[in-house]
Order: structure tokens, then C-alpha cells, then sequence
């Protein structure tokens, strides 16, 4: 099971709006097939795993992540192609969070003869479907913010720069993790500042989105102007005017005008909803420091990742990682930590929230 999760990693940020999925094949204690789901509309984990078995599948145990389904979609029934191919065993990890198919796939292998096996490696493949275990029960992306913060807690020093507070390894790390999202949210003041690129070695990057309600993105930013601008995504409200919305769906960008929140602001529930429609399944947060606490006061973080640099930057002038207004240490968003490690000169700690409430 290991290592039919360790191909399904391969499918992170390829797949939405299916999960990542991975099998393997074990006849006599060798491995004879394996295979993971590339692409939505693509053949699906397990029929690649039998494919590549070929007549090996019979009596073959097949190892899979997530259980097989067996609904009829752009592609046909799972479960019909494992019962045919003579596999005499199957070992699921977790079964699908899709009501269409939770334990029913299961059920069908079972009664067609199928030994059926649950539970191995389930937390990992839990872990794995995260995000689509979210939208498929709830219609929004998992949201994971991203923080590289000096010991006190800041992104940049009083003249704005940022570059660089954490470690090389820790920029990787952060670049590794944009390959397996399907989306990359900022806000406008980092466009404009930081001009970033929030490219990845990936055939198609994912989606960058500018969360800009008055239309201040530059006409000439990078995320404007490179190849792929056309998965650029600038989330307006009505106060951007129309001549600019044209200018920027005529870079190649989608414009997105949605209801705006308390401060003219764009209303984050109503770009989660959207997103979640679109069949975005992860997004990765990585700034600025006013989106970051507006996406913590609305309980919109699912998972937070902090690196925190061996540096204190100090300073009234300087850039709070979370900015805007505070909380009272009685009413202030808490965590709990579920990880951490060392990460070049860093810490990166991994965290979720500690209780679900809406925190103002």
C-alpha cells in the first residue's frame, strides 16, 4: 500500500475535480503492475494498475488508495474491470467520501466472490483526499496558508523588503507543494509588490489567483503577460471598473466580479463557493498579510504552514505576517500543532484549527 500511495502522489494537482489515486498489482510477492489517475477523463488508477498486470491480474491481489468506483462517468465502472480481471483479492486504504460510491464499490466487489480488505494505510490516504473528501462533501477547496515569518512574526522589514526571511529548503519545499495544488491565491498588494511568477515544473501550473476588488493588479505584471496567462483568475467586485475587467480578460485572464464584503472588499465566502464550482479541489494561500487575516477571522483555513526563520526583524514599521485589526487573548484564533521539523535553518510546523467557530 505504500506503494501504490507513493504513485497516487504523482496525481496531486492533476486530477480535479477526481481525488489522486494510486494501485499496485502483487502476484507472488512481486509487483506486476502499477498505475495512477493523471488526468480527469483519463483512465483511472486501477485499470492502468491491471493494464500494466495484464494476465498477471488473475488471482493477483490489487492494492488500491481509495476505493474503486463503480458509477459510470466519463469512464466506465471500476469495479466491472477489476471482477473481470480474475483478481482474487483487493486491499482499499479509505473509502470514496462520494455518497455515489461510499462502501458501494466495496460491496459489489464482495459480492461478485472478491476478497475485500479495509483500513490499510488509512490515515495516510485519508490524509491524501483531503481536499476532495472537502469539496465533494462541502463544494469548497481546502485552503492551506502559507506563512515564511521571522521569529516575531514578520514577512518584511519597515521598507518592505521580504526576500529572503526563510531558507532556500524552505523555498523549495513551498515550490514542491505548489505541484500538488490546483490553485495559488494572493492578494493584490503582493501582486503589485512582489510581482511573483507562482510558477512550478509542471506541463500546466496551477491556477493563480489575485484576489483584487478595485482592479489594482498592473497591466504588465507577470501573471498578465507569460505563457499561461490564461490561468491567471482576478477575483473583482463591481467596484473594478468594467474597462479594466475587459483589459484583463483581454490578457488572457478570467474575471471573476463577485459580491464584495464588509470594506468593499471581496466576499471570500462567495470565491470559495466559485472556485469550489469550478472543480478546484486545493489552494494554496501565500499572501499577503491582510488576505491572510481575513481568511482567519472567516474560518476559511484548513491547514496552516509555517516557516519560521531564525530572525527577528522587530519594529513598529515592519510587515505583521497576520495584519489589520487583532483579537483579545481570550477570543484569538487558536491551533493545534500536528507536526513539525526542521527545514533548512527553519522550523516548518505544520497546523490546523483548534476548534471550528467563526472568530470576528
Amino acid at each position: 500500500m505504500n506503494q501504490a500511495l507513493a504513485v497516487a502522489r504523482r496525481g496531486e494537482g492533476l486530477t480535479m475535480p477526481n481525488p489522486p489515486v494510486g494501485a499496485v498489482v502483487v502476484s507472488n510477492g512481486r509487483v506486476r503492475g502499477s498505475g495512477f489517475h493523471r488526468r480527469a477523463g483519463g483512465a483511472h488508477a486501477e485499470i492502468l494498475a491491471l493494464k500494466a498486470a495484464g494476465r498477471c491480474a488473475k488471482g493477483a491481489c490489487l492494492y488500491v488508495t481509495l476505493e474503486p468506483c463503480c458509477t459510470r462517468g466519463k469512464t466506465g465502472p471500476c469495479t466491472d474491470a477489476v471482477i473481470n480481471s480474475g483478481i482474487r483479492r483487493v486491499v482499499v486504504a479509505v473509502r470514496d467520501p462520494n455518497p455515489l460510491h461510499n462502501g458501494k464499490g466495496i460491496g459489489i466487489l464482495r459480492k461478485a466472490g472478491i476478497q475485500v480488505e479495509e483500513g490499510v494505510c488509512r490515515e495516510e490516504a485519508a490524509a491524501l483526499i483531503r481536499p476532495f473528501a472537502k469539496w465533494i462533501t462541502l463544494g469548497r477547496p481546502f485552503l492551506t496558508l502559507k506563512l515564511g515569518i521571522s521569529i516575531d512574526g514578520r514577512i518584511a522589514d519597515g521598507k518592505g523588503r521580504s526576500k529572503w526571511i526563510t531558507s532556500a529548503i524552505s523555498r523549495n519545499t513551498v515550490r514542491n507543494l505548489r505541484r500538488r495544488v490546483d490553485a495559488i491565491l494572493i492578494g493584490a498588494g503582493t501582486a503589485r509588490k512582489d510581482d511573483p511568477g507562482l510558477l512550478c515544473r509542471r506541463t500546466l501550473p496551477p491556477f493563480r489567483i489575485v484576489v483584487d476588488s478595485r482592479g489594482t493588479l498592473p497591466l504588465d505584471a507577470g501573471l498578465l503577460n507569460d505563457p499561461f496567462a490564461c490561468r491567471t483568475i482576478v477575483a473583482t467586485t463591481e467596484s473594478c471598473p468594467a474597462a479594466r475587467r475587459r483589459l484583463y480578460s483581454g490578457k488572457g485572464a478570467q474575471v471573476l466580479v463577485l459580491p464584495s464584503s464588509q470594506g468593499g472588499r471581496v466576499s471570500l465566502n462567495s470565491l470559495m463557493r466559485k472556485l469550489g464550482k469550478m472543480g478546484i479541489l486545493h489552494i494554496l494561500c501565500e499572501g499577503g498579510g491582510i488576505l491572510a487575516r481575513s481568511l482567519i477571522a472567516q474560518d476559511l483555513v484548513d491547514e496552516y504552514l509555517f516557516f519560521v526563520a531564525p530572525a527577528v526583524i522587530g519594529g513598529s514599521d515592519s510587515v505583521a505576517s497576520v495584519a489589520g485589526k487583532g483579537w483579545s487573548l481570550a477570543s484569538c484564533p487558536r491551533f493545534e500543532f500536528i507536526d513539525y521539523r526542521k527545514s533548512g535553518a527553519d522550523i516548518e510546523i505544520r497546523a490546523i484549527p483548534a476548534r471550528k467557530r467563526k472568530v470576528q
